[in-house]
């Protein structure tokens, strides 16, 4: 069960950011409507949020994720692939030591948090564009030393791992046809989303409530088979910077 989410308020800057998207230019407005909706969400199931200011020279700081993991016993302070995301971590860092000792990656190492997926005591650690071989080889030296195992999986599709494969409890992932065959998952379930709703893979799993985003009616139905509570979210805006449900906040 998760007591705490760190979160950060969008800039109005924040549609400067890295993205591949061809979805438009999203808007500031809409999006501080959406993570407000979703801070909501987080503190309805219990979550006390912790809401950090903006960070104008950061556009893409929103999405705390990304530059630090948070285990049961450790912070790490990751260094992001995308070199103009490195700095976002200074007001992060301040609250992180409040409630964990903290470590941190070294260059040449990059990792980022979109990339690290946690399933019970084990971590999966994605090899993509903004986490390097040194970079997890650094961070699986951390979790051995805090008492926890993890896994190399290649990202070949997508911008982080998470992008295409969630936990979403019960021994279940939800994940993308392009990582389905992967030996790794052979010990769980396997939920595997249309083609055409891959978005959707970025579930994010709160305290035995899934949240997903709205807009992917295939993909809801068959969250709805688990017979666990869902709440959908609007994250349109989100969207168009890359960016998805368990981007904007840590969770611990």
């Amino acid at each position: 069960m998760y007591t705490y989410a760190i979160t950060r308020l969008p800039g109005e800057n924040f549609a400067d950011g890295i993205t591949t998207s061809t979805l438009g230019r999203p808007a500031y407005p809409h999006i501080l409507l959406q993570h407000q909706a979703y801070r909501q969400a987080l503190q309805n199931l219990g979550l006390e949020v912790i809401l950090l200011p903006d960070e104008p020279g950061y556009p893409d700081a929103y999405f705390v994720e990304d530059p630090a993991i948070v285990t049961p016993t450790v912070a790490i302070i990751t260094r992001p692939g995308a070199s103009s995301r490195r700095g976002e971590e200074l007001t992060l860092e301040p609250v992180l030591k409040k409630y964990r000792p903290v470590v941190h990656i070294e260059p040449p190492g990059t990792v980022e948090g979109g990339d690290i997926l946690m399933v019970e005591n084990h971590f999966f650690i994605g090899i993509s564009d903004r986490t390097n071989q040194q970079g997890a080889a650094q961070l699986a030296d951390f979790l051995a030393k805090a008492g926890h195992t993890s896994e190399y999986i290649p990202v070949a599709k997508g911008l982080h791992l998470k992008s295409s494969v969630n936990y979403i409890g019960h021994s279940t992932l939800l994940l993308t046809q392009s990582l389905a065959d992967h030996p790794a998952w052979k010990r769980y379930n396997k939920m595997l989303l249309d083609p055409e709703e891959e978005y959707a893979a970025n579930t994010l799993w709160v305290n035995d409530t899934l949240l997903t985003p709205r807009g992917f009616p295939k993909t809801l139905s068959k969250l709805t088979s688990l017979g666990m509570k869902i709440l959908e979210l609007d994250v349109s805006e989100v969207q168009k910077m890359d960016g998805g449900l368990t981007c904007m906040s840590l969770r611990f």
